[in-house]
């Protein structure tokens, strides 16, 4: 294959990528269908990798696959303003942000919980005591 030509499995080992995922991205249009050999097999091209390098940067970061669709037809307008990209990644921190904060009191609850094991038997567990529907129920 041309040196400008990658098959699947060389687009999937360049971008650390399944290849079920490069066919998925395909099928749902982030990834545009590359040409095919004469064999029929796909001959994805610099651009194919570039845009799934792209996606795949762009999932990694957490971007759901809506929000990588609007940053792919962003990146497609280079003459234009880049302020809707940093709307975007505004947004995304801001969530990304919320889970942290989410996340950091769940691991304090956590080891309160656990703090709070007396090491005694099952009947006794504070960590079973306070998951217990019943608690909950008094709380």
């Amino acid at each position: 294959m041309p040196q400008d030509r990658f098959t699947i499995g060389q687009m999937a080992k360049a971008t650390a990528t399944n290849i079920e995922t490069i066919r998925y991205y395909e099928r749902i249009g982030l990834l545009p269908a590359p040409a095919r050999t004469s064999g029929n097999y796909r001959a994805y091209g610099s651009d194919h990798l570039a845009r799934l390098s792209f996606v795949r940067r762009s999932r990694d970061l957490g971007f759901s696959i809506e929000t990588v669709r609007d940053l792919l037809g962003l990146a497609d307008e280079k003459d234009r303003d880049c302020g809707a990209v940093d709307v975007i990644a505004r947004e995304h921190l801001a969530e990304v942000e919320r889970k942290i904060a989410d996340l950091t009191a769940l691991g304090r609850e956590l080891r309160d919980l656990i703090g709070r094991c007396g090491h005694g038997t099952i009947a006794e567990c504070r960590i079973i005591e306070a998951l217990s529907p019943a608690k909950q129920a008094e709380a």
